[in-house]
């Protein structure tokens, strides 16, 4: 990165920066969204405190899915008790999201009611599921982690301890700005921004960490074994380093996320590689769900039809598919 904070050439919003520190052997990946969020988002029109929680979970799945380095699926799914009962991000490498969420419109204005609308409380105990899925030839790797009174970013760090032995910091931050066009109405927008840095030492005089399948570390140098170390000096400093991160620091749009890496560490000097954009891009078509439906029994044909027609509308992008059930009929 460049020693003058002012020559830092920044990539934008919707744009994942991937960052490693050498002397402190550290690398993560830092990032801001805001049209992509903003078109999720506004598509769903959930209340303004789940759609905050979802642009925390789409935040989170960004900066992990795009550490992988083949073609497939990263699917971040939580299923709880709480008012917000599920929330499903789908990643399409190499950039491609798409989420949605579902909860109990009782539970959540009692919620809100009663002043119990922080992400942990809405979300309540259960589990959060990690799932890396390569195609149908190959096996998934599903990872699951408890999730009792935590928020995102801790239960991302607590899988990564427990399942995969790597100490990993996580931050994550959502804001809602209102702007106003001369002579309009006022438009809300949605702003999100994630860190997410690992202790993963090349050196033969550190540990050797087990990395996430699929993820930066090949397989060829994973370890067979691997034990989980919390007190390397370096691994302190960068912990220390990234408490310092505020939230305004994460979503403020004048402050990149290159400025935000030269800020925390330009005395180790901090190196980072080309960015990788971000889509909202749902998979669903009318080919994928004729498909489906051509799957179908009899008596499953005639329970999906409505006045002669199957409906089907997709939970991710809100698109609504019509089709003559005669298509289906054996």
């Amino acid at each position: 990165m460049a020693d003058n904070i002012d020559a830092i050439k920044e990539a934008g919003l919707d744009q994942v920066i991937p960052f490693q520190v050498e002397p402190l052997d550290a690398r993560g990946r830092a990032v801001q969204l805001g049209p992509v969020l903003d078109s999720i988002l506004h598509r769903h029109n959930y209340p303004e405190v789940v759609s905050a929680l979802l642009a925390e979970a789409i935040t989170l799945t960004v900066l992990l899915g795009t550490s992988l380095k083949f073609d497939g699926k990263f699917i971040v799914q939580t299923q709880t008790d709480g008012p917000v009962s599920m929330l499903v991000v789908d990643f399409r490498t190499p950039g491609n999201i798409r989420a949605y969420a579902r909860f109990d419109e009782d539970l959540l204005q009692a919620a809100i009611k009663g002043g119990n609308s922080d992400p942990i409380s809405l979300m309540g105990n259960g589990i959060l599921a990690m799932t890396i899925d390569q195609g149908k030839y190959t096996q998934r790797y599903q990872g699951i982690v408890q999730l009792k009174d935590c928020s995102l970013e801790e239960v991302a760090q607590q899988y990564f301890k427990q399942s995969e032995q790597i100490p990993t910091q996580v931050r994550l931050a959502v804001a809602q700005s209102l702007t106003r066009q001369d002579g309009g109405k006022p438009s809300h927008r949605w702003q999100a921004g994630g860190f997410l840095v690992q202790f993963l030492p090349d050196s033969t005089d550190r540990m050797r960490l087990r990395d996430l399948p699929g993820g930066d570390t090949p397989e060829s140098d994973q370890p067979e074994h691997a034990e989980f170390f919390s007190e390397d000096d370096a691994w302190l400093e960068v912990q220390s380093l990234v408490k310092t991160v505020a939230d305004v620091e994460l979503v403020e749009r004048e402050v990149s996320s290159e400025r935000l890496l030269y800020r925390l560490f330009n005395e180790h000097g901090v190196r980072v590689f080309e960015s990788q954009p971000v889509l909202d891009n749902c998979s669903c078509s009318e080919e994928s769900i004729k498909s489906i439906l051509s799957s179908f029994n009899p008596d499953e044909v005639i329970e999906s039809t409505v006045n002669g027609d199957i409906e089907v509308n997709c939970e991710f992008c809100s698109k609504s598919y019509l089709f003559d059930a005669k298509e289906f009929s054996s």
